[in-house]
């Protein structure tokens, strides 16, 4: 597989910050909120401290506004991390932010976790899944929030056009993930024995591609506007691993539509 932009990783670390998460779990290191407000930051301590076993203080915190979350300094990835508590939606909201597989000559990999709804300090990880950003979205455009001034009776409104991008969770396109610990990387990707292999994975390219959309504020309707896909049916391969002796259920893919039109379906805010 390749992602535009992307050339297959020489020295990535993932698999090293997986096991490192996964070694965690197994000694059962918890999650620990900073207070009992905190519906954030818990899950970023834990995985800050992932990062540091790792590859000790070679990484930075972007920061609350930043995309990744945290970048490595000794090799060309970065992690954004998405904490999330159980129940939960089978899709999850990415405010501003469109996935790529590349941001600023870096490979990037979504850190999924999930935990219990609860009041308690400390929790524990009920499953984690980290996987490329490719797998989610390969497309390499990253398009801008804009805005435009003449809104309104007196012409003195501001409309911004803040994008608000809602994708599957994983958890439900890469069916044998729920209660599980698994990693998802393209199939070029450098692996080692510490791991097996427990499915493979291809995702197909659409027919058409959506490349803009006007709103009318008479109908308050929204149109989108597509092109045929010069790629249609291009595939993009990738293998899932687990913890060697740890293999649990064989991941499989699943229609990722067919998540987006049951939620809606369900009532599911999407």
């Amino acid at each position: 597989m390749n992602v535009p932009g992307a050339a297959a990783p020489s020295s990535s670390r993932c698999v090293d910050v997986f096991i490192a998460c996964v070694e965690a779990m197994n000694r059962q290191v918890l999650l620990r909120k900073r207070s009992g407000s905190d519906k954030e930051f818990f899950f970023q301590d834990w995985m800050q401290e992932r990062l540091k076993e790792v590859v000790g203080d070679h990484y930075s915190d972007v920061g609350r506004n930043g995309y990744p979350d945290f970048v490595l300094s000794d090799s060309a990835e970065g992690y954004e991390l998405k904490g999330l508590s159980l129940p939960g939606r089978p899709t999850i909201d990415s405010n501003s932010r469109f996935p790529q597989a590349m941001h600023r000559g870096r490979q990037i990999y979504y850190v999924f976790g999930r935990y219990p709804q609860t009041s308690d300090l400390s929790l524990g990880l009920s499953d984690l899944l980290i996987c490329h950003a490719s797998f989610i979205n390969a497309t390499a455009a990253d398009p801008k929030n804009k805005s435009f001034l003449g809104y309104g009776s007196y012409g003195d409104l501001m409309v911004r056009d803040r994008k608000m991008y809602v994708f599957p969770l994983p958890f439900y396109t890469a069916s044998g993930t729920v209660g599980n610990r698994t990693l998802i990387l393209p199939d070029y990707s450098p692996v080692d024995d510490r791991l097996e292999c427990v499915g493979e994975l291809v995702r197909r390219e659409v027919e058409r591609l959506l490349v803009g959309y006007t709103f009318d504020f008479r109908s308050n309707t929204l149109t989108p506007e597509f092109t045929t896909n010069p790629q249609a049916g291009r595939e993009h391969r990738f293998r899932a691993y687990r913890l060697a002796g740890q293999s649990g259920e064989a991941v499989t893919l699943t229609d990722s539509r067919e998540v987006l039109e049951e939620a809606l379906e369900a009532g599911d805010e999407v």
